[in-house]
């Protein structure tokens, strides 16, 4: 063979893998759920302390999200919506606020195609008070990426370390109650597509010394 067909062969293989990794980008469609709290898994209330009013947490899903990768910032897995509508100002006469115990959230992010799998981001709050004009509840987690590997193939998800909880009558922007991430992907070749790629590199290299006059 010569060293004109070796550069050929070359280049054709590293065209595949490039043609590979394109076809590694295709959109992401996924659906997000969510198992926590009690009862359907989409509401929690807060505690009922004497004197106190009463408030809900509901996270309301993404279905059928599509994104095209790599990566997608700024995607939406789904928002929390608080809601008091007996609560007060803080700091003022007669304050009546509610009180969110600790809680955990799993959110499970179900890519539907190019791949068929999933995996749970574990979210967990210390819970916190709630006002009219305030809300200090924080879910923190874990893990912050899911994949690549068995589970999502070359799909990466990620998220945010801190989702804040806002109550929508704080003056506060309701996007931050917003479960941030992104969607990319981590195109690897296969072994045997490396293996292809190195064979090739070796033969030139063994060709040109071959060539090489002799000192």
């Amino acid at each position: 063979m010569t060293i004109r067909q070796l550069i050929r062969a070359a280049s054709i293989t590293m065209a595949a893998v490039l043609l590979m990794a394109a076809s590694a980008n295709a959109t992401v469609t996924f659906n997000t759920t969510s198992s926590v709290f009690s009862g359907d898994g989409l509401s929690l209330p807060s505690l009922v302390v004497p004197g106190s009013a009463t408030a809900t947490l509901v996270f309301q899903t993404q279905p059928g999200a599509s994104v095209n990768p790599p990566p997608t910032s700024n995607v939406n897995y789904g928002i929390f919506t608080l809601a008091c509508p007996l609560c007060t100002k803080q700091g003022v006469p007669g304050v009546m606020g509610a009180t969110f115990a600790p809680f955990d959230f799993n959110l499970t992010i179900t890519e539907t195609s190019p791949y068929a799998a999933s995996g749970v981001f574990v979210g967990h709050s210390p819970g916190g008070q709630v006002y009219l004009d305030l809300s200090n509840i924080t879910i923190t987690w874990n893990p912050l990426q899911l994949g690549p590997g068995a589970n999502f193939g070359s799909t990466f998800f990620t998220t945010t370390l801190t989702t804040g909880i806002v109550n929508p009558t704080s003056g506060t922007n309701v996007g931050e109650s917003t479960v941030q991430g992104a969607v990319g992907d981590n195109f690897i070749p296969e072994p045997a597509t490396l293996g292809l790629i190195g064979s090739g590199l070796i033969g030139l290299g063994l060709l040109r010394r071959k060539r090489l006059p002799r000192p």
